[in-house]
C-alpha cells in the first residue's frame, strides 16, 4: 500500500471497489443480528469471553497451532512448545487488546509495539520495536516477498498516518487494510500474523461496529484455511482494483463467520446448552 499522492482519505475509494459494498453490508448485517439477539441482552459479558477465546484459539492455528477449543480451554500452562507458546501469545494478544482501545487511534505505532512486547513475552532480544536491516524475520506459513527495513519503516509510517487521520472508509475497508498492510510488511521479527489480526480486532471494536468484541474475525480466517487466507493476501499484496476487493471480501467473510459462531454460543446459551 503506497500513500503518495493519498488525499485525506486515501482509503475512501477502496469502499466503492466491485463487491466491496455488498461485504459491507454483509457484515453489518451479520453482526445487528448477534447484538440483536436476546441473550446479549442479559449475559454480554460471557458472549464477549468465549469470542475471545474463540478468536485467539482461530488465531493461533493460522500461525500453525491449530489446537481443539475445548484443549485450549482446559490448558492453564502454555509455556512448552512451540505450539502451546504461540497459543499463549494469541490468548495474551486478545486480554490486552481491549486495553488499547483509546490509544489506537492516536499512536498505532505506540499499539503495535505493545502488542509485540505482549506477544513475544518469552524473546528477550528485538521486542517491541519494529525489525532493523538485517534482522531475519521468523513468520514461516507467510511465504511471501519480504519488504526491505527502510521500505517497511516507510510504510509503517504511512499506515498510522492513514489510522490517526481516520475518515469516511467503512470499518470493514480499514480493519482490512490495517490487517493486510501488517502481514505484507511483518513490521516484527516474530508473531506478525497474530498482532495483524490483533490490530484488525482493534479497528472492528474502535470503529463501533463490533464494540463488544463479540464478532472474532479469527474464528473467520481459521474456517476458511491458511490456503485461502494467503491466496487473498496475495491479492492485497497485487495492488490491483481486484486484488484489493478480494481481500477486503475474505475479510467480511471472515467477521460474518465470527458473527455467526457467536450466535450459535447465543443459542446454546438460550437452550441452556452451554
Amino acid at each position: 500500500m503506497s500513500t503518495t499522492g493519498a488525499t485525506a482519505d486515501p482509503l475512501a475509494a477502496l469502499g466503492n471497489l466491485p463487491g466491496v459494498a455488498d461485504s459491507v453490508e454483509s457484515v453489518r448485517k451479520a453482526v445487528d443480528r448477534v447484538y440483536g439477539h436476546r441473550v446479549m441482552r442479559r449475559r454480554s459479558n460471557e458472549i464477549t469471553s468465549e469470542a475471545a477465546l474463540r478468536g485467539a484459539r482461530g488465531s493461533a492455528a493460522l500461525s500453525g497451532a491449530d489446537w481443539a477449543l475445548e484443549e485450549v480451554r482446559r490448558r492453564s500452562d502454555f509455556s512448552g512448545d512451540d505450539e502451546a507458546r504461540t497459543l499463549g501469545a494469541a490468548l495474551r494478544l486478545t486480554a490486552e487488546a481491549g486495553q488499547l482501545l483509546s490509544i489506537w487511534r492516536q499512536s498505532p505505532l505506540r499499539v503495535l509495539a505493545r502488542l509485540h512486547l505482549v506477544a513475544a513475552a518469552d524473546k528477550a532480544e528485538h521486542v517491541g520495536r519494529p525489525r532493523q536491516a538485517d534482522e531475519p524475520v521468523d513468520e514461516p506459513l507467510i511465504d511471501l516477498p519480504l519488504p526491505g527495513a527502510a521500505e517497511m519503516h516507510g510504510r509503517l509510517e504511512g499506515l498510522a498516518e492513514i489510522v490517526i487521520a481516520g475518515g469516511s472508509a467503512p470499518a470493514l475497508v480499514t480493519a482490512a487494510v490495517v490487517h493486510g498492510e501488517l502481514l505484507a510488511l511483518r513490521p516484527f521479527t516474530s508473531h506478525n500474523g497474530l498482532v495483524a489480526r490483533t490490530a484488525e480486532r482493534i479497528v472492528l471494536v474502535g470503529s463501533g461496529l463490533d464494540p463488544k468484541s463479540v464478532c472474532p474475525a479469527e474464528v473467520g480466517h481459521a474456517e476458511l484455511g491458511q490456503d485461502a487466507y494467503l491466496e487473498a493476501l496475495r491479492g492485497y499484496l497485487s495492488g490491483t482494483p481486484e486484488g484489493m476487493a478480494a481481500w477486503i471480501a475474505h475479510c467480511g467473510r471472515a467477521v460474518g463467520l465470527g458473527a455467526r459462531e457467536s450466535m450459535a454460543v447465543c443459542e446454546a446459551l438460550q437452550r441452556g446448552a452451554a
